[in-house]
């Protein structure tokens, strides 16, 4: 799959992702270390639903899934599963993290926690659903993938 139509390689001190000025989520890149950023909904052509954006770290290669939602998630497991199983160099072995931002309150449901545990063992995935405008950390998620 040619992702470089739709890619940017990036290495701000925050990586913003947003949509709509309505949910966002911020990855603090204190190490400036090189991301490449793939608008994958409205710019990739792959087939169904897909995910917002999808990071991807060089090394150690992780990918990481971002659906920012309002509330629907539900249909944000989908958007994420899809796009997976049709972008991921390695949708088994490959190290991956997903995140649904969403407006939505509250944010642990005995579904999300069956999703979470079916992301882990289908994906190798660390499934998080979060309220809009939280910060995650790049380092942080290498230093766990080692």
């Amino acid at each position: 799959m040619d992702l470089d139509k739709c890619s940017e390689k990036v290495n701000h001190k925050n990586i913003l992702i947003e949509e709509k000025k309505s949910s966002k989520i911020i990855f603090g890149n204190e190490n400036l270390i090189e991301v490449e950023k793939i608008q994958v909904d409205g710019c990739l052509d792959i087939q169904g639903v897909k995910c917002d954006w999808l990071l991807i770290i060089g090394e150690p290669y992780i990918e990481i899934y971002i659906e920012l939602k309002g509330s629907d998630v539900e249909h944000a497991f989908t958007q994420i599963e899809n796009t997976i199983k049709l972008v991921s160099q390695d949708y088994k072995n490959v190290r991956k993290y997903c995140y649904i931002i969403t407006t939505r309150c509250p944010l642990t449901s005995t579904q999300i926690q069956v999703k979470k545990k079916s992301f882990k063992r289908k994906y190798n995935a660390v499934l998080e659903v979060k309220k809009t405008g939280c910060n995650e950390n790049i380092n942080t998620l290498i230093t766990e993938s080692i």
